[in-house]
Order: C-alpha cells, then sequence, then structure tokens
C-alpha cells in the first residue's frame, strides 16, 4: 500500500542525517527505503533545485513517492560524496540521477568516478547515467525559459515589483543587463529561490521546461 506523502518526505532528512554518520538514522533509512518502494534517488545541490523537480512532478501528474522515487536536496555540491557512499554501490546501491550547475560538474565527476558509478565521465556520458548540468544554474536556465518581461511579470505577481526597483538602483546593479539583475535579485536569498524555482515552473508551459530539469526527471526506476 503506498504510503502518505508525508512519510516519504521523511526519507531524505534520514538519508542527510545518515550521510552526516548518524547510526540511527542508516538503520531507519534503510527500513523506509524498503517499505517505501524508492528503487532512485535524484540528488541536487540545493533546495530550490529540488522545488523545481518537485513542482515539475506535481504539473506533470506524477506521484514520485508511488514511482519509488526521491528527490534529496544535498546542501550544496561539496556534500556529494557523502550521500553517493550512502546511496551508491557501497550503501543502498540505488538508481542515481541528479542535476548540478555548469561551475559544479567537475565535482560530480570526480566523485561520481571514485564511488565508481561511471569512469572517464564526459558530458554526455553524465547524461547516460542519469546526470545533468545546467548551463551556468537553475535560475540561469528559468530566466532564459520564461524570458526577462516575464520574469519581471512574476515578480510583479509575487508582490515583489517595488523591492526588485529598488534593487535595480542600487549602484552596483546599474551597469549590469536585466539578465544579471534578474539572476542576482532571484538568488539574493535562500527563501526567494526556493519560492521563485516553484514558481517558475508553475508559470512555465511544459514544453518550455528547459532540457536537463525535464530529462533527469525522465528515467524511471
Amino acid at each position: 500500500m503506498p504510503q502518505p506523502p508525508e512519510v516519504a518526505e521523511s526519507f531524505p532528512a534520514l538519508v542527510a542525517a545518515w550521510a552526516l554518520g548518524s547510526a540511527d538514522a542508516a538503520d531507519a533509512g534503510r527500513d523506509l527505503a524498503t517499505r517505501l518502494g524508492i528503487h532512485r534517488v535524484i540528488l541536487v545541490e540545493g533546495v530550490s533545485d529540488r522545488a523545481a523537480l518537485l513542482a515539475l512532478a506535481e504539473r506533470q501528474d506524477r506521484r514520485l513517492e508511488v514511482e519509488g522515487i526521491s528527490v534529496i536536496a544535498m546542501g550544496g555540491v561539496t556534500n556529494i560524496g557523502r550521500f553517493l557512499r550512502v546511496l551508491g554501490p557501497q550503501g543502498l546501491d540505488m538508481s542515481l540521477g541528479g542535476l548540478c550547475d555548469a561551475g559544479d560538474e567537475g565535482v560530480f565527476r570526480r566523485y561520481l568516478e571514485t564511488a565508481s558509478i561511471g569512469s572517464g565521465l564526459t558530458r554526455d556520458r553524465l547524461e547516460t547515467l542519469g546526470f545533468y548540468v545546467c548551463v551556468r544554474d537553475l535560475e540561469d536556465e528559468l530566466i532564459r525559459a520564461l524570458g526577462t518581461d516575464a520574469t519581471q511579470q512574476l515578480i510583479a505577481d509575487e508582490g515583489e515589483a517595488a523591492i526588485f526597483r529598488t534593487f535595480q538602483n542600487q549602484p552596483f546593479q546599474r551597469g549590469r543587463t536585466i539578465e544579471q539583475q534578474l539572476h542576482r535579485f532571484i538568488g539574493t536569498l535562500g527563501g526567494r529561490k526556493e519560492r521563485y524555482a516553484r514558481a517558475f515552473i508553475e508559470h512555465l508551459a511544459l514544453d518550455a521546461v528547459p532540457q536537463p530539469i525535464e530529462q533527469v526527471l525522465e528515467v524511471r526506476p
């Protein structure tokens, strides 16, 4: 019988605690993975990436917990080694995928190879394994997909038009392009990044969702 979504939501927290060395979390994580039937984990750098993927799954009328898929935010790319030890061949031996920023692609490659998940990894080989790279980062992909005018309207819809105008008038922002200003504004605060990641996905046409975000969800267990 499928478990309630809130039960599935406890799995990422258990894996994070396990990755930090909690023996209790390790036992609970193994048990919950079995009970939930989790076969695949998608590793992302932060909560905004996770919010975007969960929002896209909702728009696609998918229930990832029923499909045996969990999306886990690692709290930064430097933590990937810990998560691979827990989830990779030496741990739960899950089917793995992931999403990373272009600047962190090399880190993903090195740790995947160290964990014996592929070798001689190129961008194409990463994608074959189910790991996809955002050109620059998630926010850059989403702004380009929606467009600068529509992104400014989104900011207005979120009730932050005046805040954004004040931000644009800051001395350091005046010489920047509108794309740079939007990227910096959305990425200024952690909570804002997560909120806008979901809002972007909700506003984009499904056929306009950036490829890395779409493709990382296409691989099923």
